[in-house]
């Protein structure tokens, strides 16, 4: 035969009390060994001097708890530098330390200054340290003794072999610099110079100029991309500078008459004076009366300059050739 025991609601209830209970009373007597504090190393200090404001806590070990948070005064009073925290556990009772934040403060206004109270958190409860006083008093002047003047510096003697034992580092490095400066403008001023003669590129004929431009212009294809008159124009520009360097006449800005009156007096065959004068006729044609050549005379009138350059060329005269005069 087995025994059921029924269960009350009432004694869970009961069992969550306890549960609490025990709770509240473990942070309770952990709330008890908390002790917190402030003091000053000096309760009165001249103006313009310092102390140290010691925040401590008495905890049990490895419990946390906030410190409170100070700024960069309180008050009239300044804090010139902190916190500055240190741990120390006791000896006799290893479960508990205590925790200091140390902060040096001043002031420099006189009268008795009030550090208010400080508090701490835990997860249970705050706590709260007593107030502290600091009187900053004023320097006194006794003023029944007579005012004297300032002392003047004392003059120490300092030679200039004095200085010069205190910087001869300085000194040997500026000398030694000196001298290599020295020697190397002289090194430069004397050293053997070799003569580079360059040899000058000759100069390239006036027809081997006008061929490889020429030549550079048909291999644009200029007309075949329907730029007739850019083909025009160039083509007349490399007739003219030729004509500038072979017969060394005035081409550039001047009329096809005012070329041919350069020309008039020059060596040179009556083809090519014909073929030059067809060239530059056709070319006005197009520039200036829109003349739209067919691309048979586009392309022969590339042929007739090339004809015309080989054929009006410069003849060059060997070297050590001596023209006899006539008697």
């Amino acid at each position: 035969m087995s025994s059921k025991r029924n269960f009350h609601p009432g004694n869970y209830r009961g069992i969550l009390m306890l549960i609490l209970f025990l709770v509240c009373f473990y942070y309770r007597a952990g709330a008890q060994n908390v002790q917190v504090g402030s003091k000053l190393d000096k309760v009165s200090i001249p103006i313009g001097g310092q102390t140290v404001l010691h925040v401590t806590a008495h905890i049990p070990a490895k419990s946390i708890i906030s410190f409170p948070q100070l700024k960069d005064s309180i008050g009239k009073i300044k804090i010139v530098n902190g916190p500055k925290p240190d741990t120390a556990f006791d000896k006799n009772d290893p479960a508990t330390e205590t925790i200091t934040h140390s902060y040096t403060i001043t002031s420099f206004d006189t009268g008795v200054y009030v550090i208010p109270e400080l508090d701490f958190h835990t997860k249970a409860d705050v706590f709260k340290t007593g107030a502290v006083s600091l009187q900053v008093k004023p320097v006194l002047v006794d003023t029944t003794k007579a005012f004297y003047d300032i002392k003047q510096p004392f003059v120490v003697s300092y030679t200039f072999w004095d200085w010069l034992k205190d910087h001869w580092i300085l000194v040997t490095i500026i000398l030694v610099s000196i001298l290599l400066v020295i020697a190397i403008i002289y090194y430069l001023k004397n050293r053997p110079k070799e003569v580079i003669i360059e040899k000058a590129a000759p100069a390239l004929p006036a027809d081997t100029i006008a061929l490889n431009k020429l030549y550079e212009l048909r291999n644009k294809k200029l007309w075949q991309q329907n730029e007739i008159k850019p083909y025009y124009i160039e083509l007349t520009d490399i007739l003219r500078e030729y004509l500038e360097m072979r017969y060394r006449i005035k081409t550039h800005e001047q009329t096809t008459g005012e070329i041919f009156e350069g020309l008039k007096n020059k060596d040179m065959p009556a083809s090519g004076r014909n073929s030059l004068k067809q060239l530059l006729t056709l070319a006005d044609l197009v520039k200036f009366a829109r003349e739209k050549p067919s691309p048979a005379e586009n392309e022969q009138i590339m042929e007739d300059a090339i004809n015309f350059i080989r054929q009006t060329k410069e003849e060059l005269q060997p070297v050590g050739h001596k023209e006899e005069l006539p008697e």
